[in-house]
């Protein structure tokens, strides 16, 4: 079975920076493109961020400036560096291709920021 493993999460002030990694099986990463996907309590999943394959990446406006996609496909692991974290960041990080497919989604990891 395909399998996507987030990490990276946790607890950080406004201002701080975590960097998140997303483990994929060889059979996902061979997708053209993968995606950064965030879930707020009570709200739609939403696109973060993409990458394909080549490295060409696109971001949502409320993330550009602020966190990095990048990929490293010798190791087949998708990361995401966020920077300057604001409260309202707060939310599950997950990943899967671009587009998604319904039976990628993994339990994601958690990004809690505090003001």
């Amino acid at each position: 079975q395909a399998q996507l493993v987030e990490s990276g999460g946790g607890l950080v002030q406004a201002g701080g920076s975590l960097r998140l990694s997303c483990a994929a099986s060889r059979s996902i990463f061979s997708i053209n493109a993968m995606g950064w996907y965030r879930q707020v309590p009570g709200k739609q999943r939403e696109l973060v961020a993409s990458i394909t394959r080549g490295g060409t990446t696109n971001y949502a406006d409320f993330v550009q400036g602020r966190f990095t996609i990048s990929r490293d496909n010798a190791k087949n692991t998708v990361y995401l560096q966020m920077n300057s974290l604001k409260p309202e960041d707060t939310a599950g990080y997950y990943c899967n291709t671009l587009p998604p497919r319904p039976g990628y989604w993994g339990q994601g990891t958690q990004v809690t920021v505090s003001s």
